[in-house]
């Protein structure tokens, strides 16, 4: 969670240099809400720290996929076709670890709940190694364009 924390707040500060939390929405809007949870309407503009908090715990996918967003937004990055697959692969195995979990819980059968505990762990394991790969993309890809100087937004003057 901290580390997701960190990364929102360098991202911010690489797109917008200097801004702190002044441009952080929950999920930075890329995520619609649900019910009365609106991004950019739930106290993140008095608290953002602790609103990311929140999302980097209770929502550690939307986190990771948000500031990743971000910076691929800024420099019109697309994700690669292994970047996909992993992120799919990823949620399937969520999904039918979820669904194993509800079969477990539903019949008498011997060995259920040992098959959904395991996919579980699997999906965990899998979730875990995505989310670190595409949070050392965003840390290196910041840190490239930082080095290599590239040109921030600039205002032309007119003579």
């Amino acid at each position: 969670c901290p580390v997701q924390v960190h990364m929102r707040h360098k991202a911010l500060n690489h797109v917008e240099p200097g801004s702190g939390w002044s441009n952080y929405r929950c999920c930075q809007g890329y995520f619609g809400g649900c019910c009365c949870l609106q991004p950019g309407s739930m106290c993140e503009s008095t608290c953002p720290i602790p609103c990311m908090c929140l999302e980097a715990c209770l929502c550690p996918g939307a986190a990771v996929s948000a500031t990743s967003n971000v910076i691929r937004e800024r420099y019109q990055l697309g994700l690669d076709e292994d970047d996909v697959r992993l992120i799919r692969c990823s949620n399937c195995l969520f999904f039918f670890s979820i669904c194993l979990s509800v079969v477990s819980c539903l019949t008498e059968c011997e060995g259920d709940d040992a098959l959904a505990s395991v996919v579980n762990t699997v999906s965990d394991v899998v979730f875990c190694c995505v989310s670190g790969c595409m949070t050392a993309q965003v840390n290196h890809e910041i840190n490239l364009r930082e080095q290599t100087g590239t040109p921030q937004r600039e205002e032309m003057e007119r003579w």
